[in-house]
């Protein structure tokens, strides 16, 4: 990609209503526009690295054995009588309206109302069972308050799985499953996450929610200073902690009487209150909208049973943002590899015409390799702008073509996340960023 046919620039100024780093960073690097309060639109940047996370997500739930499919965004109120969350918490949440005909619809903010009626047309059976089904869609949600970029928003893009089960305990092994599935989709999204026990709500004891410590977190997590995790995240923790009886004990501080400081249920250890944000949470809905839309299966013996249902959502708006709030130091974005909208920055520093070649000729040989490389072809800008966008885009290599480098027939090769550079000769460029000689 040309940096000067971009769609989108790098900017100085941000509106002044924003606080938050993702929101900055991202307005400020030419990755989203806000449009109004808690609804952004996605440029080309930004829409690189959500289908990065997208794409992730996907082979994540591919690999336990979902289904894709995509579910409508506008609901009919019926569907929502059926659970009596038309009216609780009905408003509160859900953008409602009427159609012609005075028809009342809604805007879904979750989608366990239509998928369960949906499941109840092609399943009958147990042996049409397990079966998990997923979206990636989006949501709308009436927030009261829709702030912290794109960390809480108004509309935003979720994935959902849905599954469906005729045995407590294969629901049970297929929800550890989707906990395993979600630690290494947050690993591949370079997100730490914690495991943290929530409510359940009126569906079980405990929900779990995947928890990325820090300071910009809204949510604050009772966590054990010996609990596998968190020694795994903080390094204090693990200098004071054997590797040996780790505890899993974490939990929301919206469930719990502890303090910090306290006792840990589990192991006796000190728990600390740490700020967290939220990318990720599964549920096990068992008969509750099965039971509303009498969606029952004939077992072995022919009795009809409600089918048991989990679900688990990911905010991929949501995880971007924290991917930044994580991800960035005094001077800009740091994407990890497995997300950054392209793998490499190549940056022409002077408008002389040899340097200018010798630029277009490695970009078009990392393109011919595959490499996803962004080149920096403006002209009329200092050197020292340029660098300082790249910083602020954040792909993870640098890479700078000079009248100094390639005197020496070089270029210098800089990741993002380090200060020192490396001179490559430029035959060796390619190979050394992973293209394919091919």
């Amino acid at each position: 990609m040309l940096q000067s046919k971009l769609f989108s620039k790098t900017v100085r100024e941000v509106p002044a209503d924003e606080s938050s780093v993702n929101a900055k960073l991202l307005l400020r690097a030419g990755f989203v526009d806000k449009l109004m309060a808690g609804v952004y639109s996605f440029l080309p940047l930004g829409l690189r690295v959500l289908k990065k996370i997208e794409c992730v997500i996907r082979e994540e739930m591919d690999r336990i054995g979902g289904q894709e499919l995509l579910l409508p965004a506008m609901h009919p109120k019926e569907n929502w009588e059926k659970t009596g969350r038309w009216k609780d918490p009905g408003r509160e949440v859900m953008f409602q309206f009427a159609g012609r005909g005075d028809r009342e619809y809604g805007l879904g903010w979750t989608h366990e109302e239509i998928i369960t009626p949906l499941v109840k047309k092609f399943v009958h059976s147990y042996k049409d069972l397990p079966i998990a089904l997923y979206q990636i869609q989006a949501k709308f949600r009436d927030e009261p308050r829709a702030k912290s970029g794109l960390l809480r928003g108004r509309e935003f893009l979720m994935k959902d799985l849905y599954s469906f089960h005729l045995e407590e305990s294969d629901l049970d092994e297929f929800y550890n499953t989707v906990s395993l599935a979600y630690r290494k989709i947050f690993e591949r999204l370079g997100l730490k996450a914690l495991v943290v026990e929530a409510s359940g709500g009126t569906f079980s004891k405990y929900s779990h929610e995947f928890q990325v410590l820090t300071p910009a977190g809204e949510d604050i997590v009772m966590v054990c200073e010996n609990n596998r995790d968190f020694v795994a995240i903080n390094k204090e923790s693990a200098r004071k902690t054997s590797l040996k009886n780790l505890c899993d004990f974490a939990q929301n501080r919206e469930i719990t009487d502890l303090e910090a400081g306290g006792k840990c249920p589990k192991c006796g250890k000190p728990v600390h209150a740490e700020r967290a944000i939220e990318v990720g949470n599964i549920f096990k809905l068992k008969t509750k909208y099965s039971q509303a839309f009498n969606l029952a299966v004939k077992d072995a013996g022919g009795k009809d049973r409600l089918a048991l249902m989990g679900c688990y959502g990911i905010g991929l708006g949501r995880a971007m943002g924290s991917i930044v709030e994580v991800h960035h130091d005094e001077r800009g974005i740091i994407w990890p590899e497995t997300v950054a909208p392209f793998g490499v920055h190549l940056v022409a520093l002077q408008e002389d015409i040899q340097v200018r070649n010798a630029a277009k000729k490695l970009y078009e040989a990392l393109q011919k390799a595959g490499v996803e490389v962004l080149y920096d072809d403006c002209e009329n800008i200092s050197a020292g702008e340029k660098l300082n966008d790249a910083d602020l885009i954040g792909i993870p290599a640098r890479l700078i073509v000079s009248e100094k480098s390639i005197g020496a027939d070089s270029a210098e090769l800089k990741k993002r996340a380090e200060n020192t550079p490396q001179i490559l000769k430029l035959k060796d460029v390619v190979k050394a960023l992973g293209g394919s000689m091919d």
